[in-house]
């Protein structure tokens, strides 16, 4: 799909969209780190006042959008696609959040995001 180029947000924007997404993400993770859950997908319990973190579902909601814009505009954002890659891992073979945060974080701070989260599989 081309978009007209007069319709394309101009890079100091999506520079812009991109610093919010990830300071939002990064004061998220801290958070999902320390034990809060519900960061990489809604938290259910019992208890309502425990299940509400408004800002992981906004966190989540920005992030589709921003692919979307990126993706209109030719561009990708490697911070966006993996948080968004990590809110689909559910099961019981997958980490939990606190240990999904803790390892977005040092990746982040490793300067790795954008690379493979798995290691490539040795055919021997």
């Amino acid at each position: 799909m081309n978009i007209d180029p007069r319709d394309a947000l101009p890079p100091e924007q999506l520079d812009a969209l991109s610093r919010a997404f990830s300071d939002q993400l990064l004061a998220c993770l801290d958070e999902c780190a320390r034990g809060r859950r519900g960061l990489f997908s809604e938290y259910v319990s019992e208890d309502e006042e425990e299940t509400s973190w408004p800002e992981a579902t906004r966190l989540r909601e920005l992030a589709v959008a921003l692919q979307n814009v990126f993706s209109q505009n030719d561009q990708r954002n490697a911070l966006c696609d993996e948080f968004l890659d990590l809110c689909t891992m559910h099961g019981e073979s997958h980490p939990g959040e606190r240990k999904l945060a803790r390892a977005f974080l040092e990746r982040i701070e490793r300067g790795d995001v954008g690379t493979p989260t798995e290691e490539q599989q040795k055919p021997w």
